[in-house]
């Protein structure tokens, strides 16, 4: 019987391996599994960008907010790629292939119309275990958001201490930043709802 570190290498090497089908996004892997998503609309795309642009501004020096990069962490078997990220710039200068997720500041995840527990469920349990300090979750099915933050253990696992819902029109306040929901867009019937 493998262990959790051996299946979760084998499952990386698996996913390193794949080729990159038309209309799927990067496939994560958590919970022993490889996670198949289909790539995002252009609508969840756009509510990405004007996050990222709205975060940049405010950083400090050092800091970036932006759409790519894998998060790893092999002892709990997970890799996640979040929508926007917080993260230091230097986080970037590694020869290894996935970001540590120590590093990462804040995950984004903007709702995709398809498959809306990965946000909501799969990452609300591996962003609190990977110690991910702040996760916002965009949700422009009904036009609603949630923050959450301040990780702790919790009944043997991790989760979040804090949680404030918020409603499109609403500003997002994530320690000294601020999230604009007043400039992203609800997903049309024609995205998949």
């Amino acid at each position: 019987m493998r262990t959790q570190a051996e299946t979760y290498r084998h499952l990386r090497e698996y996913r390193d391996a794949l080729t990159q089908e038309p209309h799927f996004a990067f496939p994560e892997i958590s919970g022993g599994q490889i996670l198949m998503m289909m790539s995002p609309s252009p609508r969840h795309d756009l509510n990405a960008s004007r996050v990222r642009r709205q975060l940049q501004p405010q950083l400090s020096e050092g800091l970036l907010a932006e759409t790519l990069g894998d998060v790893e962490d092999e002892n709990l078997g997970v890799l996640r790629r979040p929508d926007v990220i917080v993260v230091p710039e230097a986080a970037f200068d590694t020869s290894d292939s996935a970001l540590d997720p120590a590093e990462i500041l804040l995950a984004v995840e903007i709702v995709s119309p398809n498959n809306p527990e990965n946000d909501y469920q799969g990452k609300l349990r591996d962003y609190p275990a990977m110690g991910i300090p702040h996760y916002v979750i965009i949700d422009p099915r009904d036009g609603t958001a949630h923050h959450y933050w301040k990780p702790v253990a919790k009944g043997g696992r991790a989760v979040y201490e804090a949680h404030v819902p918020y409603v499109f029109g609403d500003v997002i306040k994530v320690d000294e930043w601020t999230i604009d929901t007043g400039a992203l867009r609800r997903y049309a019937p024609e995205d998949g709802e």
